[in-house]
Formats: C-alpha cells, sequence, structure tokens
C-alpha cells in the first residue's frame, strides 16, 4: 500500500471519513426521532450508507495497489486491537494470517480474511464495509467448508466464526448471532464486540 500520495496519512483519512459517517447517522437518528415519515429517513440513511461505501471505494482506488483490500486497511489499523478482543474471551490466540487460502485440486475453495489459532481453536473471520444476511450465509458456507478441508487433512482443531463490520444493520446483527457467530464492529477508530444477547453461545463446527 503507497502511503506517500499527497502526504496523506490513510489511517487518518479513514478515521476521518468514520467520524464523518457517524456524524450522518447520528442526524438522521435524531431525524427518526423528531418525525414519522419513516421511510423517508430509512432512505435517506440508506444514501449515507451509500456515500460511505461509495468513500471506501475511492479510498481504496486511491491508495491501495491492485491486491490490496478492506482487510488490509484493517490489519493495518485494528489488527492488535482485534487480535486482543478476541483474547478476551479467553481463546488466547497465539498465530494469525490474512488471505488465507484454502486449495483442492490447484483449486482455491475457500479463503479467509484473517484466521486466528491456537493449539485448540480457530477463528474465521470475515471482513465487510456494510455487514448483510447474504455475508452472513455465505461466511458460514465458508466457515463449513474449511471445516470439511480441515476433517481431510487431519487438523483437529475447532472451528469458530466471527464477522467485522463497519455498518451492521440490527437485524444483521441479531441474525449472525443466531447462527453462533461473534459480530465485531466500527466504534469510533477502534473494534469492539457487539452485545451479545442473553444465552449467546458461538457455534463450534
Amino acid at each position: 500500500m503507497n502511503t506517500n500520495v499527497n502526504n496523506v496519512n490513510p489511517a487518518d483519512e479513514v478515521r476521518v471519513m468514520f467520524k464523518e459517517t457517524d456524524r450522518r447517522l447520528e442526524a438522521l437518528a435524531l431525524s427518526q426521532e423528531e418525525t414519522s415519515q419513516q421511510e423517508e429517513t430509512s432512505q435517506q440513511m440508506d444514501e449515507s450508507w451509500h456515500i460511505a461505501d461509495a468513500s471506501w471505494r475511492r479510498f481504496e482506488r486511491k491508495f491501495c495497489g491492485p491486491g490490496d483490500s478492506l482487510s488490509l486497511l484493517v490489519e493495518s489499523m485494528f489488527l492488535d486491537k482485534l487480535s486482543d478482543k478476541l483474547n478476551e474471551f479467553g481463546y488466547l490466540f497465539n498465530t494469525q494470517a490474512k488471505e488465507k487460502q484454502y486449495f483442492e485440486n490447484k483449486r482455491i475453495i475457500a479463503e479467509a480474511d484473517f484466521i486466528f489459532e491456537n493449539g485448540e481453536y480457530a477463528m474465521i473471520v470475515e471482513v465487510k464495509t456494510k455487514l448483510s444476511s447474504d455475508d452472513i450465509n455465505e461466511h458460514l458456507e465458508r466457515i463449513a467448508t474449511i471445516r470439511r478441508y480441515m476433517d481431510g487433512h487431519g487438523y483437529n482443531r475447532k472451528l469458530v466464526g466471527a464477522a467485522v463490520g463497519v455498518n451492521v444493520p440490527e437485524n444483521v446483527l441479531r441474525y449472525a448471532q443466531k447462527k453462533g457467530l461473534f459480530v465485531i464492529v466500527q466504534t469510533g477508530d477502534s473494534l469492539d464486540f457487539a452485545p451479545a444477547p442473553d444465552g449467546f453461545k458461538p457455534h463450534e463446527w
């Protein structure tokens, strides 16, 4: 990644973008409380996130090379904090890798944005600007595919899953947690676990 373009620090630009997005959403939330025009406010919120997503794309074109992705930005800005957060749940991961690919017959069958491992567990992490239910379903399929791969190669670690999102709609959050995934959200310039419902238990593959 080229961090010398126009003498702008990419991480600083992303943080500014996050703050602007938060400002937009706070204003829209206040508007939603003050008006009964729910449909119009919802449309405005969707438009705001469309603008935020477009900002990500502009940022990637400006600062990222052909092989870079949002996961690389998360790595450069948040990876240490993400590892610490995962360790808070007692997994104590001691190795990590990004963009881990799994092959069968010289064909990629699955790719994890991040994987954290210790002797007992491996956590497969998917990173998205805005998480959707389809993203969650794809991630569940990805984990199941990696589970089959590991079974076929004698890897006995238990698998758990996590999804990281800059924007995570409430219905998607509830759906992901219902499926037993950890959900990690952007808060300011850091990351944190979304509050889990009572009785939440991560699914193990």
